[in-house]
């Protein structure tokens, strides 16, 4: 893997957010070429601190996934593109659903299209969503799982997959689409609250303010720490078997809410009570999810290496050291 990375030309959208820059992280330690694309959206967690220590090895590009003038040019001449760039607040989706439409839909069939005319050979990763599944009807959730998404962000991302597939069968282009479950660990948007409770979670300990559960806290989840994320990435790009597949991540411990929250209180104290949901969280809570990640384990080898008693604790050293990433 580290050879076939090795002076490859590799884009990134979404460069500059919480996936973007750890995964830039491990490409320039493979000795990739990196180019960072971010818009640079406020409310989106981009910033230029995420990748302070790799600044003079990456080339940045501040522009906006949704135009095509720059991504025609973009898409020349690299390797591996990652297609990172998202809304990924359910909420948000709701609230404001063509807007997750053009950043989560449409950008994405614009950036396929670049690349069948400007460079068909590009290998193409796109970071999907387990929401494409809605509630599930049995568990573990593997990807025979029927669609049913909960929000207008899992149908948005459930049609970008499925024309990442329509380019690989028609095309003959190389693409791959992981379903990222949790994902958690240094670097990612604390100061939005709008996406998931792991971020807000770890923002109300590190003020020392109390955590709210909403409903019963029994709601059981997966969780993967963004270092194995971002191997499980590179994977997709350099394993040829796993082409024109879609695929879920997860791991083999999962977790209440109400066990989550108990881990956390182990590395830093705090006071938490289970409330009510609020509507509109209500009528788009999935209930209990966990994934069977065994078919990308037998395309790649990836097996997730980080357990939430390690990730949390190294999460919340990061942040405590860094007040202004949260405060």
């Amino acid at each position: 893997m580290s050879d076939w990375f090795h002076d490859a030309h590799v884009l990134i959208t979404g460069g500059l957010g919480f996936i973007g820059s750890n995964l830039a992280k491990h490409l320039v330690r493979l000795g990739s070429r990196v180019t960072l694309l971010d818009s640079m959206i406020p409310s989106y967690g981009a910033t230029l601190d995420n990748i302070a220590e790799i600044r003079a090895s990456v080339h940045l590009n501040f522009s906006d996934v949704r135009d095509m003038h720059s991504l025609k040019y973009l898409v020349r001449g690299q390797d591996v593109i990652f297609s990172l760039a998202g809304q990924v607040s359910h909420i948000d989706s709701m609230t404001d659903p063509l807007t997750d439409l053009d950043i989560n839909c449409r950008s994405q069939l614009s950036l396929l299209d670049c690349c069948r005319a400007e460079n068909p050979r590009v290998r193409l990763v796109l970071a999907g969503t387990r929401q494409i599944y809605g509630k599930p009807k049995f568990l573990p959730v593997t990807e025979a799982h029927p669609y049913s998404p909960a929000d207008v962000n899992g149908i948005n991302k459930l049609a970008a997959e499925m024309y990442f597939t329509l380019y690989s069968q028609v095309y003959d282009m190389h693409t791959v689409c992981l379903r990222l479950t949790n994902t958690y660990g240094p670097h990612m948007d604390l100061k939005n609250s709008q996406k998931g409770f792991v971020g807000v979670f770890l923002k109300q300990v590190l003020a020392g303010k109390p955590i709210q559960i909403f409903g019963t806290g029994n709601q059981r989840r997966d969780f993967n720490h963004v270092d194995d994320v971002c191997r499980a990435l590179i994977l997709a790009a350099a394993t040829t078997n796993a082409r024109g597949e879609c695929f879920n991540l997860g791991h083999h411990q999962h977790y209440s809410l109400l066990e989550f929250v108990q881990v956390l209180h182990q590395i830093l104290p705090f006071e938490f009570q289970c409330v009510p949901f609020p509507p509109s969280r209500q009528a788009i809570d999935i209930g209990d999810y966990y994934g069977d990640y065994s078919k990308f384990s037998q395309a790649t080898q990836w097996q997730p290496r980080i357990g939430l008693d390690e990730g949390l604790r190294e999460t919340v050293e990061f942040f405590q050291a860094r007040t202004a990433y949260w405060s």
